[in-house]
């Protein structure tokens, strides 16, 4: 099998070069419906075979699942993908009778404890090596800090810890080489801003808020990547279902003014006989910060699809279009221009 050839971009100042296109590996370890082990492993191994670079996974995923599932396919590939991981969450075992699986249908026998110390993020790092069965990975994110998923007042004592040794760590991890690429994976734009505060990041995994659907983003947080010099890997490009035929938006049912929205953007793409999760895939890529988009296929068809939203070609007077008619966010760069 020949594989494609993706455009690369770069990640920050650092050396890393990853496929526009990635893959993650939350809905492989099976979230709200059960996944196969070997449907997993098999659509790991297709991203590889038509020539994704980057594969994205998580101590959360699962409860372990993601990981290990990951690590037995990345083991064997050569050349072997660009791997980030995230840190945070420690895995403790949990008698399964009593465990809290969250949405994951099957997990590992884990439950999560949130830890954003030194000596918490050295230990998740160290322990997803395990769990992947590998001796390195090259990208490590500060995994949902922030009010988003904790709450105002829980979030506090969480950010101190980051804030007075567990960013230190991640610099120890990175200065010394042992990652490459240091940064935060969320799904609020606002707790970025809050980690300029602390130092320098490399990249960040924003999940569902650089969308065709939502910009909220764009200002101050793009634009204050593009001055410090910080790529971003776009997360959730669909809105977690929404659009590509779902009815589903930040996980739970669409509220309708967001489905009259998104009625408004496909009304667009058909005008131009585009489908709408093929501009929704490409979308985020207008924005010279973006780097990479990472959708989660939970099979080899599903991937099939996307490869095939991928490859199709969007005439720029669809962005310009959507702009005009006020579905764009003022300022959002499309091609020839902003909108």
């Amino acid at each position: 099998m020949t594989a494609r050839r993706f455009e690369k971009r770069r990640i920050a100042r650092t050396d890393l070069e990853v496929t526009t296109l990635g893959l993650g590996g939350a809905s492989l370890a099976g979230i709200f419906s059960a996944v196969p082990a070997e449907q997993a492993r098999a659509t790991v191994a297709h991203a590889l075979d038509q020539g994704l670079d980057y594969v994205d996974t998580a101590p959360q995923y699962g409860l372990g699942r993601s990981e290990h599932l990951v690590g037995d396919v990345v083991r064997a590939a050569s050349p072997r993908p660009i791997i980030s991981t995230k840190v945070g969450r420690l895995l403790k075992p949990v008698d399964p009778a009593v465990q809290d699986k969250g949405n994951w249908v099957d997990p590992l026998p884990f439950d999560q404890v949130y830890d954003y110390s030194y000596d918490g993020i050295m230990r998740s790092h160290a322990d997803s090596l395990q769990r992947l069965g590998l001796e390195r990975v090259d990208i490590l994110y500060v995994h949902d800090i922030g009010v988003a998923t904790h709450g105002v007042e829980a979030n506090k004592p969480l950010w101190e810890q980051l804030a007075s040794g567990g960013y230190r760590a991640l610099r120890e991890l990175r200065d010394s080489g042992v990652v490459k690429a240091i940064g935060l994976g969320v799904n609020e734009w606002e707790v970025c801003m809050g980690a300029f505060a602390l130092g320098d990041w490399d990249v960040f995994l924003l999940a569902g808020r650089y969308t065709l659907l939502e910009q909220t983003a764009l200002a101050p947080f793009m634009t204050t990547c593009i001055e410090r010099k910080a790529s971003v890997v776009v997360g959730g490009p669909f809105n977690s279902g929404i659009l590509v035929g779902g009815d589903t938006f930040n996980y739970a049912k669409a509220p309708d003014d967001i489905v009259q929205r998104v009625r408004a953007i496909e009304a667009v793409c058909k005008a131009f006989n585009v489908p709408l999760p093929a501009a929704a895939l490409q979308f985020p890529l207008t924005h010279p910060a973006v780097c990479n988009v990472l959708p989660g296929p939970r099979s080899p068809q599903e991937l099939d699809g996307i490869l095939d939203w991928w490859d199709t070609k969007i005439p720029d007077a669809l962005w310009s279009t959507l702009a005009d008619e006020g579905l764009l966010a003022p300022g959002t760069p499309i091609p020839g221009g902003t909108a």
